[in-house]
């Protein structure tokens, strides 16, 4: 191979090592900063290496930048890399969003490959939520059956109450029909009259006030004292 060619080709190479180093250190520099999403993005750019560190590394900053779907995507074209730290990270993922079976799931696989006390401590923190939550569906489950029965004993007590009522007004329409079946032609015109004559003094007495029976006994006698109370 000519000199010239061969040196050509390894200075390109020298450039795109040099390059890529330094693109690492941007993107470690960015993400140490806080800067997760431009970290990511310069992760992003190096393709050309190995795919599961780029993947990995990319995947570290997406979870910094709390974009837990994107990184779980990430992780998952990982493998390759430490292996139980991967999958710890993954139920790290899924812990954040919630999907705490998953997370379980991932933190017992971790396990499997390596003890480790993060890992442990996160797997408890996980189970014991899950039992939390289980607990508080239970007691809300719990609270809506009891809000349940009592609407239905209240609407069949309600029922009942009605259905009563009901009857008893039956009954009443019952007694009075069968009263005035057993009452003479007489018994039913004074009925009638009476009914007329206590209408009449109903709509009397909402016309005008009358006087209470003491008031009109003391007026007729001539007894109103003036120095006595009114009332």
């Amino acid at each position: 191979m000519n000199q010239s060619v061969l040196f050509l080709l390894l200075t390109t190479f020298l450039s795109a090592e040099l390059f890529d180093f330094q693109t690492i250190q941007k993107a470690n520099r960015a993400y140490a900063q806080g800067d997760y999403e431009k970290s990511a993005i310069l992760f992003e750019g190096l393709k050309h290496k190995s795919e599961h560190i780029v993947a990995y590394d990319k995947a570290n900053a997406l979870y910094k930048a709390k974009k837990y779907d994107e990184a779980l995507e990430e992780y998952s074209k990982a493998k390759g890399v430490d292996e139980a730290q991967r999958l710890h990270n993954i139920g790290n993922s899924y812990f954040q969003k919630k999907e705490l079976d998953n997370a379980i799931a991932n933190y017992e696989n971790a396990l499997m490959l390596r003890e480790d006390e993060d890992t442990l401590h996160n797997l408890k923190l996980a189970k014991r939520q899950k039992e939390e939550k289980k607990n508080k569906e239970n007691k809300k489950n719990k609270k809506k059956q009891n809000d349940n029965k009592k609407k239905e004993d209240k609407k069949k007590s309600d029922k009942k109450k009605s259905d009563k009522k009901k009857k008893e007004q039956s009954d009443d329409k019952k007694q009075k029909e069968d009263t005035q079946e057993k009452m003479t032609p007489q018994e039913k015109k004074d009925e009638e009259m009476r009914k007329k004559e206590l209408k009449h003094m109903i709509n009397k007495l909402s016309k005008k006030k009358m006087p209470t029976l003491m008031y009109q006994s003391k007026q007729e006698k001539g007894e109103h004292d003036v120095s006595q109370n009114p009332w």
